[in-house]
This record gives structure tokens, sequence and C-alpha cells, in this order.
């Protein structure tokens, strides 16, 4: 079954080139475009896609805001913002908003496939380039185990617990509570903080997580 997406950009020419590329993918079906926050965020609700790619900058809503949205209304839409911003704000504000993914506009339309697929399953997928403006550290206030970051690499790559469990040999209630570990040693409330917070601190790499599980 292809991947339902829908576009918002206000750069008609940028909107043009991503929807030319979403067209010929054979896996893909644009169901949609949008110049502005306004109405992507209505055809969101109307069309429920399976992927909105969001320019973060447009008028009306931005791309954070109609996230956001998504986010509040408990809606199954993952969303993954296309931008010509790297800075770290707009990495944290994304994905705290509920975004699944951030690719650059410079992106490749192999990233950019990858991308769409990662969060189509329920994984997180952040472009490489963002890697540089994460700023990896040498130490965080507790470091995580070795079967705290497989749990981790698992659980953003969309595999739910009891997927983990299996694949690990663990029970689910393990994984539950590696979860929680891994929550409380750094700082998180949910998974995609703890591997944004993971990235930035060096625990794990973006080259661990775009492997194949």
């Amino acid at each position: 079954m292809a991947v339902r997406i829908l576009l918002a950009d206000d750069h008609p020419l940028t909107r043009s080139g991503i929807a030319e590329f979403v067209r010929r993918e054979e896996t893909f079906e644009l169901v949609a475009e949008a110049e502005d926050g306004f109405d992507a965020w209505e055809k969101i609700k109307e069309l429920r896609p399976d992927v909105a790619l969001l320019d973060i900058r447009m008028p009306g809503y931005d791309g954070v805001a109609v996230a956001q949205k998504v986010k509040n209304e408990g809606m199954n839409t993952a969303i993954v913002m296309l931008t010509s911003y790297d800075a770290q704000q707009y990495v944290i504000a994304s994905l705290r908003a509920g975004a699944r993914g951030f690719v650059l506009k410079t992106v490749s339309p192999k990233e950019l496939t990858t991308a769409i697929n990662t969060v189509a399953k329920g994984g997180l997928y952040l472009d490489p380039e963002v890697a540089s403006v994460m700023g990896a550290q040498d130490f965080i206030p507790e470091q995580l185990s070795v079967r705290e970051r497989e749990v981790l690499l698992l659980a953003a790559k969309g595999l739910s617990s009891k997927e983990v469990a299996k694949q690990l040999f663990i029970s689910e209630r393990t994984v539950q509570t590696h979860l929680a570990s891994i929550y409380d040693k750094l700082g998180s409330r949910n998974k995609t903080e703890a591997l944004l917070l993971a990235l930035k601190y060096g625990v794990v790499t973006l080259e661990e997580l775009l492997e194949d599980n």
C-alpha cells in the first residue's frame, strides 16, 4: 500500500520539485499540496495522510504549529519538517511539537525517501547534516547501559515494546523498565526527546539510528 503524503511549502518552485519527485515514486501517493499552514492543517484534518512534509516557515501556521495541532488531536499523520533552517532550536522545536523527522531542503532524493518510509513505519529520522547541529558532548549525568542503548535505538526505529522484547530476547516488562530508566537518565519525557538528547550527548550516533534492524 502506498504511503499517502501531503506536501506544504509556500515556495512554488520548491513545492513543485518535491511534488514531482513524490509522484514518480511508486510507493508514494501525493494526496494534496498546500501553500500555507492554514491550508495544510485543513487538508490534514480532511485527508488524514500517512505523512505530512511541512516547510517550517510558512504564512499562517508555521510547520511547528501544524505539527503541534496534529499531536494535540492525536492524529496518526507523521510529520517531517522540510526546511533550509538547520539551527538547533528549529530541530528541538520540531521534535518537541511531535515531528517524527527533520530534513534540510538540500536532502537527496534517496534520503528523503528514507525519511518518509522511516516515519511512516513509526520511526524517527534526522537528516545527517543535523548531526553536526546537535553537537556531541562527552559527558551526560549518567551513562546508558549497553542494553539501554539497544532498547532506545530499536524503539526509535518504530518497534513496539513487544517487538523490541522479541528481538532482544527479553520480556516486554523489561523493555518498559529500560525505557523508564533511559528517560530518567536523560531527563526526557518520551522516546523522541530521549533520542534527541542521546544524539546531542553522543550516546548514540546517527549512523546507528539509520542502520537496518
